[in-house]
Formats: structure tokens, C-alpha cells, sequence
């Protein structure tokens, strides 16, 4: 499972095995091999490769599958658009908050914009928040 990880964060991050080799250290067949799973890299490495590619150990070595212990879950998106539709009904139903003193509508695209946003500042509160209520035990490798 390493090896996977490793090559997609590598293409995701837009390095090169000679590149990546550069930055660890070690060469391009080093870094080829780790990929292809017939040498493992040291620890050193391995926290290093992590930090760099902000993921934990754990999910780079395959005993994790979402990057983070702090990562959202399908869960937590479903919650996100729930909670979303709920708001923005608010502002579109004539009952509801107006975000705009002269009374104006909110045209379908600043609705999609306003959304988004909303979504992104959402999802990255309730992120923070399991970042600051998860207990030391149950972080993994990440501290």
C-alpha cells in the first residue's frame, strides 16, 4: 500500500522520482523502488514523505484511509449539505434572512457562489473542530 500512496501523492504533487529522490536524499531507483514495493524506505523517510505531503503516517503506509484522523467523513459531508440547504432556504424563502438592505434577490449564481462558500467554511470548522476534540489516543502517528 505504500508504494500506491507514495507514487500518488508524487504525481499529485507534481514531482518526479528523480525530483522526489532530491529531496529525500536518495535516487530516482531508490524512490522506484519504494513504489513498486521491493525495498522499504526508513522511518526517517517516512516522516519525512509525510510532513511533506501533509498526510499522516499512518495513511501513507496504508493503516489509515483518509489522510487525517481529523478528515471528513461521507458522513460529515452529508451533514455539510444538509445543514447548507437548511440555511440557504432561509435566505430564499420570503421568511427568511436578508443578506441584502435594499431587499434585492439573490440571483441563481450568487446563490451557488454564497454556497460554496459557505460549504468550504463549514466543512473547514467542523475539521477544526474534531482537530481540537479528538483525544491524544485516538490521533494515530499525527501529533
Amino acid at each position: 500500500m505504500f508504494g500506491i500512496r507514495l507514487k500518488e501523492l508524487r504525481t499529485k504533487y507534481g514531482y518526479t522520482q528523480e525530483t522526489l529522490g532530491e529531496k529525500l536524499g536518495v535516487s530516482d531507483k531508490t524512490i522506484g523502488a519504494w513504489e513498486r514495493g521491493t525495498r522499504e524506505p526508513p522511518m526517517k523517510s517516512i516522516k519525512f514523505l509525510a510532513n511533506l505531503f501533509d498526510v499522516s503516517t499512518d495513511y501513507l503506509m496504508g493503516n489509515a484511509d483518509k489522510p487525517h484522523y481529523y478528515s471528513l467523513t461521507d458522513k460529515d459531508q452529508q451533514d455539510i449539505d444538509t445543514e447548507l440547504e437548511n440555511m440557504l432556504n432561509g435566505v430564499s424563502e420570503n421568511g427568511g434572512i436578508n443578506y441584502f438592505q435594499n431587499g434585492a434577490k439573490l440571483s441563481d449564481q450568487d446563490r451557488e457562489l454564497l454556497k460554496a462558500s459557505m460549504r468550504q467554511t463549514i466543512a473547514l470548522s467542523k475539521e477544526l473542530a474534531k482537530k481540537k476534540f479528538t483525544p491524544k489516543k485516538y490521533r494515530g502517528s499525527e501529533q
